[in-house]
């Protein structure tokens, strides 16, 4: 299982990032676990500046804009 923070203030674009994820990961059948994260200090500690982004794994993979699609498929496989 992938475990995908969305880490923002709980924007409209963070809620879309986290809707393409699990739309995206239902589609190609993989199991994840999507967490939404708007504690600042949790942010800054992934030293993000721009929202909306995404921590695969605990691994920062994308951040200030809404994700593609296909880079969604990427970082899930």
């Amino acid at each position: 299982m992938k475990n995908i923070q969305v880490l923002g203030s709980g924007c409209t674009k963070c809620k879309k990032t986290a809707e393409l994820i699990e739309e995206t990961a239902r589609e190609l059948g993989i199991a994840t676990q999507v967490t939404k994260v708007t504690d600042a200090q949790t942010i800054m500690v992934y030293g993000v500046m721009s929202t909306p982004a995404v921590v695969v794994d605990e691994q920062l993979v994308h951040s200030g804009s809404v994700p593609h699609s296909n880079e969604i498929e990427q970082w899930l496989k």
